[in-house]
């Protein structure tokens, strides 16, 4: 090999060290901006409120009313109903169910606390297979959506409806003998009730 091939082989090697994204022991990457790490900002209730009530509220609606008949917000790029903006009809069907299964993702994160300051039960056994029902059931409705078939629709509805109730029965409502009351005192959410006799 020559020397010009050897001197711009260290080159090129020299300037993909120089410009790699690898981290100093600071964590400052190679632009000097810090690298990101997973952080937990919003209670429980506030995902629940803020991504998963919403979307789940389109997927219910679409077993109801066909998205593709909806007709767009005067204005969509301020709609705030999900079906009549920007990106609604199926499409925002679609990026509903996607948004829970993501939103699974957060479920699981370390750190996070309910409402009344109580942890998510992360570690409680029961907790991993409920999160991923969840995420199963909206991948579910996700390909309900892309076949644009309002019988599915209705099938992964109640696919997810029935993953939310699962997680909700053991760890939002009062007790076994009244399994669709709230808790009522907010002390009790997120503390799993008994397990059913298997």
């Amino acid at each position: 090999m020559g020397m010009r091939r050897i001197s711009y082989l260290l080159l090129v090697g020299f300037g993909a060290l120089v410009l790699s994204p690898q981290c100093d022991a600071q964590g400052r990457n190679a632009t000097g901006t810090q690298e990101l790490k997973q952080q937990v900002y919003g209670v429980l209730g506030q995902i629940m409120k803020g991504i998963m009530f919403p979307a789940s509220n389109v997927i219910f609606a679409a077993q109801k009313h066909n998205p593709a008949d909806v007709t767009p917000a005067k204005d969509p790029s301020a709609a705030t109903d999900l079906l009549d903006g920007s990106y609604g009809k199926w499409e925002a069907v679609e990026n509903s169910s996607l948004a829970i299964a993501e939103t699974a993702n957060l479920l699981i994160l370390p750190g996070r606390k309910c409402l009344n300051g109580r942890d998510v039960p992360v570690k409680d056994p029961d907790w991993p297979p409920l999160v991923q029902a969840l995420q199963e059931a909206a991948m579910t409705a996700y390909k309900a959506a892309q076949s644009r078939n309002q019988d599915k629709m209705v099938d992964a509805a109640a696919t997810l409806n029935a993953a939310c109730a699962n997680c909700h029965d053991r760890y939002r409502v009062a007790n076994d003998l009244l399994p669709l009351v709230e808790k009522a005192d907010l002390a009790d959410r997120c503390k799993p009730r008994a397990s059913p006799a298997r």
